[in-house]
């Protein structure tokens, strides 16, 4: 004859059964389908906004070196020269880093940005060519640019 403490004992060893383990699976898996793609989409936003951020950072860093030395930095020069010195006359007005950091940052997708200097009627264009790494394209593939901001 079993008891009620005999009884208890039992119930607790138990383990959950094959069907509750599916139940279980069944809901994991329509959490990750519906949470993942919003995860994801977050994070393609949030490399587009840093790229932005990066690419008003870079130009008011050429905005205060062209107040400093009377010119944009030329395509040779690119945009290292916010960080050394330019050589010649141009070096004794330069009054950098116009960065913070020991290095020109890169665009969200860690690519360096395309600057280009032969764009009428800028004096500049900084651009990020996007996901992909290719000009045009849509969505996180498409390009930022300082001109379409």
């Amino acid at each position: 004859m079993r008891t009620q403490k005999t009884n208890s004992r039992i119930r607790s060893r138990r383990g959950f059964s094959l069907l509750e383990m599916l139940v279980v699976l069944i809901i994991m898996g329509l959490l990750v389908a519906l949470v993942g793609p919003r995860v994801l989409d977050n994070v393609g936003k949030s490399k587009v906004k840093t790229t932005t951020a990066q690419i008003e950072l870079l130009s008011g860093a050429l905005a205060q070196f062209y107040l400093d030395v009377g010119r944009y930095p030329t395509a040779e020069e690119g945009l290292d020269v916010l960080l050394t010195a330019p050589s010649g006359d141009d070096a004794s007005k330069w009054d950098g880093p116009y960065l913070q950091k020991n290095s020109v940052p890169m665009d969200g997708w860690g690519n360096a940005f395309e600057y280009r200097t032969d764009v009428e009627p800028w004096p500049f264009v900084l651009r990020s060519l996007g996901a992909d790494g290719k000009p045009g394209g849509e969505g996180e593939n498409a390009d930022l640019s300082n001109r379409e901001l």
